[in-house]
């Protein structure tokens, strides 16, 4: 039988509200238990803040936003641009893919605008495929399970890779009607809108997260003509990592519970 949790990772506070947090409530909504986890503390997000005010106020944004989901949270284990595949935080890392006990893992893509999304996505990796090794020590120590695990990989940022090349999901994931409420969510963290804007030229940071998600929505009507299905108007895209290692083959877990709100491209 399934084991009805899912863990989203993810590297800074506001990722998951980004590019996670519809497709985290839809499961929720369907009786799965979330896990809330950002790798990083989100302690460089400021101009205006020191290291430690600004990441004792993101604490609170992320404790605020994964309550309202609602989910279980798990404090972040290491400071912005130190998110690096070393044993000590793949241990770390491990010890809360051991806790959750997920069917579903959802984290960024593999290629991304920033390394801290690279790395953290590497990280829910290796914390997944050891899940079932004693020999592996994590931190704090946690027992080992062996259920099947698909890990999903989200739309990098701006929906394309770091060479600029658009990426296209092979699930999507309708959150139309979810998309006010995944606002709220990132509304939550409220520190980041002058951050984006000041540094990365992202303005008005709640009309990025819905722009992208219809960009994805749009790239979801070449699979729904296949299945004879209307296409979303908002959406979330995911790759599914290849099962060896995790799961037998054929594994789709999210595709499974999400059946009414899921185009799968075939």
């Amino acid at each position: 039988m399934i084991n009805r949790s899912v863990l989203a990772v993810a590297a800074h506070p506001d990722d998951i509200e980004f590019v996670m947090a519809g497709t985290l409530l839809q499961l929720s909504q369907r009786g799965w238990a979330v896990h809330y986890f950002n790798i990083a503390n989100g302690c460089c997000g400021s101009t205006t803040l020191s290291r430690s005010q600004c990441a004792a106020v993101r604490l609170l944004e992320a404790q605020h936003a994964a309550s309202l989901i609602p989910s279980t949270f798990y404090p972040p284990i290491c400071d912005d641009l130190e998110v690096f595949y070393t044993p000590s935080l793949l241990a770390k890392v491990s010890s809360v893919v051991r806790k959750a006990s997920p069917s579903i893992v959802l984290t960024h893509s593999l290629t991304d605008y920033m390394e801290d999304h690279q790395n953290a996505a590497r990280l829910a990796v290796g914390g997944v495929f050891t899940r079932s090794m004693p020999s592996v020590a994590t931190e704090p120590p946690f027992s080992p399970f062996d259920h099947d695990v698909a890990i999903y990989h989200a739309q990098p940022h701006g929906n394309r890779d770091p060479m600029g090349c658009i990426v296209h999901p092979s699930h999507f994931v309708d959150v139309t009607l979810q998309i006010d409420r995944k606002r709220e969510l990132l509304a939550a963290h409220a520190s980041q809108d002058q951050w984006l804007e000041t540094t990365q030229k992202i303005n008005a940071y709640l009309e990025t997260m819905m722009q992208l998600n219809r960009e994805v929505g749009e790239m979801s009507r070449r699979a729904a003509q296949k299945h004879h299905r209307m296409p979303y108007q908002y959406a979330e895209g995911w790759r599914q990592h290849w099962h060896l290692g995790f799961s037998m083959a054929g594994f789709d877990p999210l595709t499974a519970a999400l059946h009414d709100c899921i185009i799968k491209e075939s």
